[in-house]
């Protein structure tokens, strides 16, 4: 029944067909059932283990290494090959892609744990009224029309509709479904509020929240998914993972990639086919596989194999500097999305505030001789420990709280007119509240009041143990007095009483709003003397302006707390004592703003991100938490950029666009309005982060492009979640911001030195294949650069240290190119000559080495005929592996001079020097001893067909790599200096890249 809270109670009744006296009886429960389903989240549809390792192969580049590895199998099966060597490269390749496999396979099996914890806030049992008797029975067997009874403590086991109060309030916390900051007060009469949000139900009792004040009759309206927290698992399921902007690039880098390769493998077998009849292939058929093989060895160089283990890495190794952060990575590739979020929507209980009420003012009369006096109390402290300080009004200390006659009755009467429970939970080592949020704040102030006539009162509570601390003030004061009887707070009176008596003196304590405290005051305790005088109109007036000051311009939660001596017989209230009391003092609260909250906001909107605070509060609540905590000092007021979510859904589409633009704080908001405000958001193109800690944040932290969960929040949040903040510390945002630009920038250079390399390999067999000379590097040598040279340099290029300035910078645009047209002009160049490079090492070994046969050029362009023909030199000599061996020293070599470029993308080696990151230099050299390795040791030397070099042949190896890096600070000059904003101009009028909508999907 989806508008039971619109309904009248009878109507609600009628529509299950339920006695409220009797309620369902076994037949109707079974009926029931079968109508509406049983009260349990269903089991979610998960794919299959073998579809979640067959997608993580759907990928172009990936597809195109499979079939590379499965064309050199079978080529190697064709020419009747054997042994290690035959299947060496097929099997390294699928290694590879098998580990890339598993842990995408782990991440996926990992996102589901959201749903699961949902289940988490399912109640256990309920007590329901069935065949005429009450009986405690599994929540799962609930079903609607059942009539169940919920008392203090009491988890909701379904959406109910309130029948019958048996209590003078019911209220229920319900933060984790709305995020409210305060408990909720229920009643019985229809909700005729057009497009009720959830807070504005307050005859509907939700499934998964708790009981915190009173007890109620209440109606079975929904079960399972039909229930609040069904809706949200509905939303979570409906909400696919995004890609993030990096993903997603390198996506389109991967498509764009396959097709040049395939080009290329293409192009470079058409050129050859004048060779295929050459009789050095033994026949046309197999001089076309010989050309086929160059151009799977083709693909091979040029897919970097190493790029999603060298990016995995880095991002890794990012997670681990930000965990000492306190930021908590779930999902590695959100490291990244970080460096390129746009707008934060924070949520505002338990993320910008502490969601402790604490009390943060204290109003007394200090004294009526000569006029009012009225003074102020400010009280330390944001949390449920009782922990803080008391300060006067000119800033100064409060020793002994106690020894002031109007804090200490305030103490006395916030431990007895109080129906709270505070305890230390030390597994999770934290206070913790059981009932009203704001009952537990007066129990926190007695304790930071402290007691009377104790000298070594504040160092003597602090030598006492947490558990015995949490409470020992408010106990003292419950075991000094005796409760006799209980006037409990009423809709109508506002306010509470309780009978107390002590040494045969009775007295009376109430709170409650001052507007129905103070008129029913004539008297007031003077905090000055303790003595008691008369309220006059003066004083009346002065109380009224700071109650209005405390409740209007700082919105604060106001109670007001009185007394009055009762005669020594009385051993019951009735509404009727509540008059002719004397006031004691007024109490204002709050939800706190954490300290840290102002400048963190203030980083962010220096960084160019924006920060919109969405809450389920009200309005004037809300916007006064915005101007406490200085964020949004700019602003003169909030006309145009505060919102509730009803005015928001009001607007028509055209302002909507204007309004999100503006937007600062969006309130009254319940689960599925902070998913609209992430797809609105994330459809003008913002890549947006959403911070939460309560069940109702989990499908907008599922749907954002990052999700940033609250340690101290649900494990629903958490689960959903991208990224957890271990100390629940907003600022801890900005410097994972920072930690994420810098990752971007550090595997944007990784991936353009690998590009670079990569083209250098194919420029390499592209260029023998042109000029008809034998292959100058084997399958093999190249999977060796590819997999090892290539990746521990681009795996140190991640330790590259952070810009300074990187958080005064703008955050980039989603359809930036990974790599730009003027970039990838640079590394073509780059690539150019790495590949050339290689292909002069090899040629200068057969032409102009000592300890080679100095052929003449046409010689070596016409080795294939040299067995048809007689020569002055052994054919043999083709089969040599020196010159392959040249090759491949150059490359590696070249590489690494190309990694020292990669320190920076365009400061010069004389600025950044090679030292600055000691990790890539490290890297270097373990790669030229891997390198070394390989070249003299002889198993080695056999597997990847290399052999020792001589001292004559490492020179030429290095006259060959060191002008790298001269061409690079040429280019890098050009990209520094004016002299080259012309060509930059020009090759960014089409990046390599095609641009495309960050969330198109």
């Amino acid at each position: 029944m989806e508008d039971a809270f619109a309904r009248s109670i009878p109507e609600v009744l009628d529509f299950f067909g339920v006695n409220p006296t009797k309620g369902l009886s076994d037949a109707e429960v079974v009926q029931h059932a079968r109508l509406y389903g049983n009260n349990v989240l269903p089991e979610d549809q998960r794919a299959p283990f073998w579809k979640l390792v067959l997608k993580q192969f759907d990928d172009l580049l990936v597809k195109i290494l499979i079939a590379a590895a499965l064309i050199s199998f079978i080529l190697a099966l064709v020419n009747g090959e054997t042994g290690l060597m035959a299947f060496l490269e097929p099997s390294v390749i699928l290694m590879i892609l098998a580990a890339n496999a598993a842990v995408g396979v782990i991440t996926e099996s990992n996102a589901e744990k959201a749903l699961e914890e949902l289940r988490a806030y399912q109640a256990d049992v309920a007590t329901v009224l069935r065949n005429g008797c009450f009986s405690i029975l599994p929540a799962s067997e609930l079903v609607p029309g059942d009539i169940v009874e919920v008392s203090v403590g009491c988890k909701i086991p379904a959406d109910m509709r309130m029948i019958e109060m048996l209590s003078n309030q019911v209220r229920v916390d319900q933060a984790i479904l709305t995020g409210e900051s305060s408990s909720v007060e229920k009643e019985l009469k229809i909700t005729t509020t057009s497009n009720a949000v959830y807070q504005d139900k307050t005859n509907i009792l939700f499934s998964g929240t708790v009981v915190v004040a009173g007890r109620a009759r209440a109606v079975v309206v929904g079960v399972g998914p039909n229930t609040a927290m069904g809706s949200i698992r509905d939303s979570m399921l409906r909400t696919e993972d995004e890609a993030t902007p990096l993903k997603k690039k390198l996506d389109e880098f991967g498509t764009f990639l396959a097709k040049v390769i395939a080009g290329i493998c293409v192009l470079v077998w058409i050129v050859n086919i004048g060779h295929f009849r050459d009789p050095s292939h033994g026949g046309f058929l197999r001089g076309a596989i010989h050309y086929f093989k160059i151009a799977v060895a083709l693909a091979v160089a040029a897919i970097p194999e190493g790029l999603p283990a060298v990016v995995t890495t880095c991002l890794a190794l990012g997670t681990k500097r930000m965990a000492r952060l306190n930021a908590i990575v779930r999902s590695l590739p959100s490291v990244e999305t970080l460096g390129c979020t746009t707008v934060i929507c924070s949520d505002k209980t338990g993320t910008l505030t502490t969601n402790m009420m604490s009390v943060a003012k204290v109003c007394v009369v200090e004294s009526a001789n000569r006029g009012p006096v009225i003074s102020e109390y400010s009280v330390s402290g944001t949390t449920y420990a009782p922990e803080g300080i008391i300060f006067d009004s000119t800033g100064m200390q409060l020793d002994f709280p106690a020894e002031l006659s109007c804090l200490l009755h305030m103490a006395m009467c916030s431990a007895l007119c109080n129906e709270s429970t505070l305890q230390y939970n030390p597994d999770k080592g934290n206070y913790e509240k059981i009932g009203e949020s704001t009952e537990v704040a007066l129990r926190v102030l007695a304790e930071k009041v402290g007691l009377p006539g104790f000298n070594s009162m504040p160092s003597a509570l602090n030598m006492l143990t947490k558990h015995e601390r949490a409470s020992y003030c408010n106990h003292y004061w419950e075991e000094q007095f005796r409760k006799i009887h209980v006037l409990e707070f009423s809709r109508d009176r506002k306010m509470m009483s309780v009978l107390c008596s002590r040494n045969q003196m009775h007295i009376l304590f109430s709170k409650g709003a001052p507007e129905s405290i103070i008129p029913r005051c004539s008297t007031i305790l003077c905090n000055s003397d303790g003595s008691i005088v008369p309220l006059t109109a003066d004083i009346r007036a002065e109380l009224d302006s700071r109650f209005n000051s405390f409740a209007g311009k700082e919105t604060l939660r106001c109670l007001a707390l009185a007394l009055k001596w009762m005669p020594s017989v009385q051993q019951s209230l009735s509404f009727d004592d509540e008059k002719d009391l004397t006031f004691i003092g007024l109490v204002g609260m709050l939800d706190p703003p954490r300290d840290e909250v102002k400048n963190a906001m203030l980083s962010c909107m220096t960084a160019g991100i924006r920060v919109i605070v969405v809450t389920g509060d009200n309005k004037s609540t809300a916007e006064s938490l915005c101007r406490k905590i200085g964020a949004f000092d700019q602003l003169i007021d909030f006309s145009e950029h505060s919102y509730t979510a009803s005015e928001f859904e009001e607007l028509a589409p055209l302002q909507q666009t204007i309004a999100l633009q503006r937007m600062a704080l969006f309130t009254r908001v319940e689960p599925s309005h902070k998913r609209i405000l992430v797809e609105a958001l994330q459809h003008q193109n913002e890549v947006v982060a959403m911070t939460g800690d309560g069940v109702n944040d989990a499908p907008a932290l599922k749907k954002a492009d990052i999700g940033i969960a609250m340690g101290s929040g649900t494990a629903v949040a958490k689960s959903a979640s991208d990224m957890v903040l271990a100390d629940d510390n907003f600022a801890s945002i900005v410097a994972a911001v920072a930690e994420g630009r810098a990752i971007y920038n550090n595997t944007k250079q990784f991936i353009r030195y690998m590009i670079s390399s990569n083209i250098g390999e194919v420029v390499c067999i592209f260029v023998a294949a042109v000029l008809g000379i034998p292959d100058t590097l084997a399958p093999v040598q190249l999977l060796w650069v590819n997999l090892v040279t290539d990746g521990l340099p681009a795996t140190a290029i991640g330790f590259n240290k952070q810009d300074s300035d990187v958080m005064r910078a703008k955050p980039r645009k989603v359809n930036e190119a990974v790599v730009s047209g003027w970039l990838f002009f640079r590394y073509l160049v780059i690539g150019a000559y790495v590949g050339l490079a290689t292909v002069a090492g090899f040629i200068w070994w057969f032409v102009y080495s000592d300890g080679g046969p100095k052929l003449p050029y046409t010689e070596l362009m016409n080795f294939d005929s040299c067995p048809t023909r007689e020569t002055t030199y052994p054919c043999s000599i083709f089969d040599d592996r020196h010159p392959s061996t040249v090759s491949m020293t150059v490359l590696v070599v070249v590489e690494m001079f190309n990694a020292l470029n990669n320190l920076s993308e365009n400061q010069s080696l004389l600025v950044i020097p090679p030292w600055s990151n000691m990790w890539l230099v490290a890297s270097i050299i373990i790669t030229m001893l891997l390198h070394i390795l390989i070249l003299y040791v002889h198993p080695l030397s056999i597997l990847f067909s290399v052999t020792p070099l001589s001292l004559a042949d490492w020179t030429v190896v290095l006259y060959l790599s060191l002008p790298v890096i001269v061409i690079d600070e040429v280019l890098k000059f050009f990209s520094r200096n004016p002299i080259g904003f012309r060509f930059r101009l020009w090759f960014r009028r089409s990046d390599l890249l095609p641009k495309k909508d960050l969330h198109e999907k």
